[in-house]
């Protein structure tokens, strides 16, 4: 039964980081005023997502099936569109959404677990 709930909470964790990824892809680019806000916002939900997602299964591989999501629709909506259109051109935003998308994923993916300093060093 264990197997089951860990293989679902995998499957959810890829729907809710495609979610994720597809509003911070399609959003990234908006720039009120002349900031990138967008960016910054898209930025920082991919990021508590799967700080979320990490906290609460305390799975690395929740984590990277979420990335694994938001990777997807960075794929997807980085390609030419039936209509010609891409959302994620090649200039240096979109170029700097990409590389930022797979550093946070990585990153909070590989960070070490603090439960187990915590049983290491009591106070």
């Amino acid at each position: 039964m264990q197997l089951f709930s860990r293989i679902l909470t995998w499957l959810m964790a890829i729907a809710l980081g495609a979610v994720f990824g597809a509003a911070g892809t399609i959003g990234y680019a908006a720039m009120p005023f002349g900031l990138p806000l967008g960016f910054a916002v898209g930025i920082i939900g991919c990021a508590a997502i799967l700080v979320a997602i990490r906290m609460i299964t305390e799975d690395r591989i929740a984590v990277a099936a979420g990335g694994l999501g938001m990777m997807a629709m960075l794929l997807l909506f980085s390609g030419v569109g039936p209509g010609g259109s891409v959302v994620v051109p090649d200039s240096i935003l979109g170029v700097v959404w990409s590389l930022s998308l797979t550093a946070v994923i990585v990153l909070i993916a590989v960070w070490p677990d603090a439960s187990r300093l915590r049983t290491l060093n009591p106070k």
